[in-house]
């Protein structure tokens, strides 16, 4: 059976069979958000990059312990081209994966990822709840916080701006204007 190129929505049913939490839905909205900004930004595939970012944690909710190995399997069961399966295997890099980000598309999704999930949680303790009054110096005071957030992989972080050659201030401000696209649907 040859690929086809999956549509966002075949993307987001796949996402709801393997996930019920509404934060981890609202995270895979959030980085397939925080993907599209980027992709129209660097002049590449919108659609390819939001749906990869949408499907990057397909397997997380069920398959913690097997985290990238089972969403390689269900793309795969499904037919999805290589491109999307490398995407979403590479941003376990180092974690989970020995998959390294190496076209500009993983290299964001590494990057966004964890700061995706970071600049949520710093909306999230706001008075307002939300990304629409946040500010890079906030999320930046927040970041020197090691106990906020603990979760986040701040090393991941800095490994994919080092990748891509981008500042905290200037991915983060990204990051912030992608999720006030979608702040509506994700809570935020």
């Amino acid at each position: 059976m040859s690929e086809k190129i999956p549509t966002r929505q075949e993307a987001l049913d796949l996402v709801l069979q393997y996930n019920e939490t509404a934060s981890l839905i609202n995270h895979a909205k959030a980085v397939e958000a925080a993907m599209r900004y980027m992709a129209r930004k660097a002049g590449q595939d919108e659609e390819i990059w939001g749906i990869v970012g949408l499907i990057h944690d397909l397997d997380y909710e069920k398959f913690p312990a097997q985290h990238c190995q089972k969403t390689e399997a269900i793309l795969r069961e499904n037919n999805w081209p290589e491109e999307y399966i490398r995407a979403a295997l590479s941003h376990g890099w180092g974690i989970c994966t020995e998959l390294e980000p190496e076209t500009l598309l993983e290299k964001t999704l590494y990057t966004v990822d964890e700061l995706s999930g970071f600049v949520s949680a710093c909306a999230l303790v706001r008075p307002s709840k939300s990304v629409a009054d946040l500010e890079v110096k906030s999320v930046k005071k927040k970041w020197q916080q090691k106990s906020f957030a603990a979760g986040v992989d701040r090393d991941v972080v800095a490994k994919g701006m080092a990748m891509l050659g981008v500042e905290f201030d200037e991915i983060t401000a990204d990051v912030i204007a992608a999720l006030r696209e979608v702040s509506d649907e994700i809570g935020l």
